[in-house]
């Protein structure tokens, strides 16, 4: 690509920038002024084009005689408050007893003979996929697998002649502060080019267990869900999937998944249509600067095992709640996030080692890791306050009774104190502790009733951290709190 095209006189480019945004730039050294260039975006734009297209999805289920019309707006739920995916229903005209509902959303071409990469939420299991190309000419397409765990699918299209295909980059190598182009659909408007820079990496956003997004400023909106992100050598090194909106719309924080996380999903779709994961049977947690004290850590890095399931492969190695597993497989863990990808990476039946800490030593254990079965999410429920005890650490107790253990939806394994109440402003309430949890250890010695509570809290000494282990809407969790 030409760099050299397209520049401006640095004087130009600053009242440009004072006049659009209304900031006051310090002057610049000329060799700063020397260095400062904008890039010529036209050629790679004329590359890339042809290898984004265009996806819509017609559904026509039945509705009853009088029945309410779907309404207009996002066609998949919110990751939360605000984030949001990008599948725009379009505006339809109300019919009696059945209606058509119309989704955009773009994807990118990554073999010449149709093979299309997109969102999961972009195309939905029943209705018709239709496939636009940059040159206007349109294919019905057929999906040929998906992956709701990281929101990706694999579609083809049977066209007379071998299609133009985006080159896949690193996204390893993408740095913050790089250049990168979107491009899609946006409300329809086709072949749509944004700008911006990659704003952070590993982002975490609740959508799954497997987060690790690309964060970018460039203007991202529905109709981009399942576009690519582009850098500025024509590499694809993200699918745009989630943005951070108020209104629906971009407001400088949009999501993509690294192809890198892509390119092993999408070799499983094109093998198997489905995609098979390791799995090792533990829950984890991050690690807390008051955790990290409690268990003797030096750092903060690892992941803190709060349950092993029952006959996993966890299990049957040996590892135990409290573990904390610092490097998987000669691979050392930073944040508690990387551990999950790590696993459903290792092929099924692999034999690997697990560097833990346990209660400040180190140990190496091997593990054989299974596949990773779909499992039906719990919900959590929070208890009543009926019935009061002695307030001890800022707590509330009572015991667990067979009314209460329906009550939360907990099994006849789940052992310990429920919380009624937590003293406002106490120590206990900033440890983050909430009515309805169980504690059901305290320093690593098992609770079985309110007298044994009793006991540890009685004999805690001011200032003191002690390492809760709880049970919260049938999740394990560990919790650090300091004796006031």
């Amino acid at each position: 690509m030409n760099r050299s095209q397209g520049r401006m006189p640095l004087r130009v480019l600053i009242v440009g920038l004072v006049a659009a945004f209304g900031v006051a730039l310090l002057p610049l050294r000329s060799s700063q002024a020397t260095s400062l260039t904008l890039p010529d975006l036209v050629p790679v734009v004329k590359q890339l084009n042809p290898v984004v297209v265009n996806i819509s999805v017609v559904q026509t289920p039945q509705q009853e005689k009088g029945g309410a019309m779907p309404p207009e707006g996002f066609g998949s739920p919110p990751l939360d408050e605000f984030f949001r995916r990008f599948l725009e229903q379009m505006p339809q005209t109300p019919q009696p007893r059945s209606f058509s509902s119309r989704s955009l959303g773009s994807g990118v071409i990554i073999d010449p003979q149709g093979l299309i990469l997109t969102n999961n939420h972009v195309v939905p299991e029943e209705g018709e996929v239709t496939v636009r190309l940059a040159d206007e000419r349109e294919f019905k397409a057929t999906v040929l697998g998906r992956d709701a765990k990281t929101d990706l699918a694999l579609i083809r299209i049977e066209a007379p002649e071998p299609l133009p295909v985006a080159r896949m980059g690193d996204s390893n190598k993408a740095e913050v502060g790089s250049w990168v182009l979107a491009i899609g659909n946006p409300f329809g408007l086709e072949a749509s080019v944004t700008v911006g820079i990659i704003s952070a990496k590993g982002r975490i956003i609740g959508s799954g267990p497997y987060d690790n997004y690309l964060q970018t400023d460039a203007a991202i909106n529905p109709g981009n869900s399942g576009g690519p992100l582009f850098n500025l050598d024509g590499e694809v090194i993200g699918i745009n999937t989630a943005i951070f909106s108020k209104s629906g719309g971009s407001m400088g924080i949009g999501f993509a998944i690294p192809v890198n996380m892509a390119k092993g999903i999408v070799q499983q779709l094109r093998q198997n249509g489905r995609v098979t994961r390791g799995w090792l049977g533990v829950r984890i947690q991050a690690i807390t600067p008051k955790l990290a004290e409690v268990l003797g850590l030096a750092t903060r890095d690892g992941a803190l095992v709060a349950s092993v399931e029952a006959g996993s492969p966890a299990a049957l190695a040996g590892i135990e709640p409290s573990d904390v597993i610092v490097r998987f497989n000669k691979v050392p863990l930073g944040k508690m996030n990387e551990l999950p990808a790590l696993v459903a990476e290792t092929p099924v039946g692999s034999k690997v080692d697990l560097d833990i800490i346990r209660k400040g030593k180190p140990k190496t254990i091997q593990v054989q890791v299974s596949e990773l079965k779909d499992e039906a999410q719990g919900t959590e429920e929070l208890a009543e306050q009926d019935g009061k005890g002695e307030n001890l650490l800022g707590l509330t107790v009572q015991n667990l009774s067979d009314e209460l253990r329906e009550r939360l939806g907990l099994g006849s394994d789940v052992q310990g104190v429920v919380i009624a109440e937590v003293a406002d402003g106490s120590s206990a309430s900033k440890s983050g502790l909430r009515p309805g949890d169980v504690i059901s250890e305290i320093d690593r010695h098992p609770i079985r009733d309110s007298e044994e509570f009793r006991k540890f809290g009685k004999a805690a000494k001011k200032g003191q951290t002690l390492l809760l282990l709880i049970v919260r809407g049938s999740e394990p969790l560990f919790l650090a709190l300091e004796v006031p």
